[in-house]
Formats: C-alpha cells, structure tokens, sequence
C-alpha cells in the first residue's frame, strides 16, 4: 500500500524540493503531534499564523457556531454578513481613525495586491516603492515589490515602475516623489532577519509620504495582532499609514487576509470602474467568526502585554552562547544569527529531530527564527532553551 507520504511527493504541488515533511496527526496549544505521537513544540506558529497556539477552545466554538448559520453565500460585499461587520468594526475600534474601513480578502499576498490597486487608483500614479529584503507575498504583484532577486528573477517582467530602496537609509527616502503612488514597508523587516527600525527612520517615511502626496503601506501581515508586544507594530512608533495590510494570525488559524484604510481612499475601488478589486472568498464567514474571536482573546487577556517580557526571557537564556552571533528580537518575534548558512542547517535538523520546529530566513538563511505562539509560557520557555542550548552545543563542538 501507498504511504500518504509517497502521495504527498507524487501528488501535492510544493514549492521546494526539500521540505520538512513532518506527517502531522493532530496539534492542540504550543505542540505538533506527528502519526507515531511524538511531540514537537512549534517555534514558528505556523509562520505568525497561530498567535493563540493550535485549536484554541474560544476560536474552535466561534468555528463551530458560525457552522451551524452558513458558510459561503455570495461573492464579497453582496450581502450583508454578520461575521464580516462584526469583524470590520472591532477591528475598526482597535486602529487609528484613519484606518476605519476593512476589505477582508484571503491571504497576505492578496492584501498586498488590493493594497497596491488601491493606491494606484485613489492617487492616479504609477511608481510604487519597496525595500531591498523585503517580503510581501508570491503573487505577481507583491512578487514585483519582494527585495530580492533570488524569487523574482525567473517570473520577470514584472510589474512596471517600481523602485527598491534601503530599509533604514533616511536619505534614500529623497527618491519619493510626486510620482510615487505608494510605499510599502514592513515597519520590522521579517525575512531579512528581524530588522529593526533605525531611529527616526519611519517617521522620515511619514514625512516624506505626506509632503509628496504618496501613500504609504505597512505591511503588517507577520508583525500584527501581538506578536511584537502591541496588537499592531504601527503602535510602537505611533505612526499611522495610509493603508494597513493584514493577514496570518488575523485568522485566528484561519485563512483570511485585509487591507484596512480610510473610507475616502477605499471608496476609490467602489466605482469608475465598479468592482475595483473582488474576490469570491474574500471575508468567509467562519473565518470572520475564528478572527472575531481570535481578537476578542487577544484583547481581553495579558498574552499581548507578556510578549516582551517573554521575548527577553529567550534572550536571556540563549544570548551567551558561543556559537550566537547576535539575537534580534521585538517581542516573540526573534533571529537568531549564527552567522554561517552550514552551522545554521546543522542546527535546524538537530532542532527538529529533539522536537523543535523552527526555520531559516528566507533572505538571511544564516539566522533562524523563534516565534512561538503568545500563549508559550515560562517553564515551557526553559525547557525550550534548555533543548536549544544543547544542540547548539552539539553543534558547535564539531567546528
């Protein structure tokens, strides 16, 4: 008889030749469980989608309850559903007063893409501009504005009239101008390693976008909804942008995406033409119900307000090893640079083979991510350090 892991390389398309191939049985809070039941702690959430751990009971009842009304009825924004608008307005309630109005698509790479039409269409321009390292999804649109050559290359052309600058280079930003539709930034570069922010330089961004009239787009899909210590990252600077994107743990587990604006620009998709941007499930309803739910549990507790304190435990633990580099980190979003692509492979497989899940990133594949679910909690923090060190040491004892 076939195993399902022989179908799963015959029949299901991937996107590398390497996968981890992990055959997962089940997954309940910060754990994996594989078919023979062995256990394995996820230090990625599922890449910032499972900010609450695996099948929490309040998103699983959300789940269950919107079952039980519909599930799919309409192409978005026909009918009036009540996940939708209770979602769009709690969100509403959490954001700036120029982020009030929700269009809820399916992905991140979508909300890239719905983000980028909006601009393009409420400013009548035509160059949009990224930064080099950046991620923002594999679609061909937020594909012509990732930072770097390695994923675009081979889909080329791309969209025309984009610019790429240096993230935290404050005299870059003089190449924004009244041509200049949009620019889309993550406030904390993700896969290029955890990338800070330099001081005063996404406040010169919001400067430079409004005296040029460009507007601009954080990119919040990784960052948002806790994981660096606030319920969005746009809170730590306190800077608003023009359009916020959304999507991972937005979902609560969930599969759900959303660019969020004022209602002035978002109109601009509403008409001349209409159906400026659709989608057919954009906004399900048992997605709407996990988020609500999945909102409602970040904003009622203290997971958000402990991110930091647990982000330092981490550094605390681990930060004196020989073999560390540097740990950068906001909150439980957290590189760890070895500083060599081969130790840090060595050191994943290891990870992986003593039940931790963690993974390279994408654009510094010599550093590898933690970023564990919210709900991880002290003694479990030790424990995961404890495992760490040890391959590290393992590691380190060969070179």
């Amino acid at each position: 008889m076939i195993s399902q892991r022989e179908l799963f390389f015959r029949h299901v398309g991937l996107p590398s030749r390497r996968p981890l191939a992990l055959e997962i049985e089940r997954a309940e809070g910060i754990y994996l469980y594989d078919t023979e039941d062995r256990r394995y702690v996820d230090l990625v959430s599922g890449i910032s989608v499972s900010n609450l751990g695996h099948r929490h009971p309040v998103v699983i009842r959300a789940i269950e309850d919107q079952l039980g009304k519909y599930m799919h009825l309409m192409v978005y924004g026909k009918y009036i559903q009540s996940p939708q608008v209770k979602l769009a307005t709690r969100l509403a309630d959490q954001l700036p007063e120029d982020l009030k109005t929700c269009y809820f698509v399916n992905s991140g790479s979508e909300a890239i893409e719905g983000a980028l039409k909006l601009a393009k269409r409420y400013t009548g321009r035509t160059e949009i501009i990224a930064f080099r390292n950046a991620y923002h999804g594999g679609t061909q649109g937020a594909l012509s504005i990732l930072g770097h050559e390695s994923l675009r290359n081979a889909f080329r052309p791309l969209l025309p009239d984009i610019r790429m600058l240096t993230y935290n280079s404050i005299t870059d930003l003089d190449s924004i101008s009244e041509r200049t539709a949009c620019v889309v930034v993550e406030p904390i570069q993700a896969e290029a390693g955890i990338i800070l922010p330099v001081p005063g330089f996404l406040q010169a961004l919001r400067a430079e976008c409004s005296q040029t009239g460009a507007l601009l787009v954080y990119d919040e899909i990784q960052m948002a909804f806790g994981r660096t210590g606030k319920l969005f990252c746009l809170e730590h600077e306190g800077i608003v942008p023009d359009i916020l994107c959304l999507a991972k743990s937005l979902g609560g587990g969930m599969p759900l995406g959303a660019f969020v604006s004022s209602r002035e620009v978002m109109q601009s998709l509403s008409c001349d033409p209409e159906l400026g941007h659709i989608t057919t499930f954009g906004g399900h309803p048992v997605c709407c119900a996990a988020a609500l739910a999945s909102l409602e549990v970040l904003t009622s507790g203290d997971l958000i307000r402990q991110a930091q304190s647990k982000g330092e435990l981490f550094y605390q633990l681990l930060n004196d090893h020989p073999l560390i580099k540097e740990i950068r980190f906001k909150g439980l979003m957290m590189a760890v640079e070895l500083g060599d692509e081969e130790i840090t492979n060595k050191v994943v497989h290891l990870l992986a083979q003593n039940g931790l899940v963690v993974d390279q990133f994408l654009f510094r594949p010599a550093a590898f991510r933690i970023a564990p679910p919210l709900i991880i909690e002290e003694n479990q923090i030790r424990e995961v350090c404890k495992v760490i060190l040890e391959c590290l040491d393992e590691v380190g004892s060969r070179y």
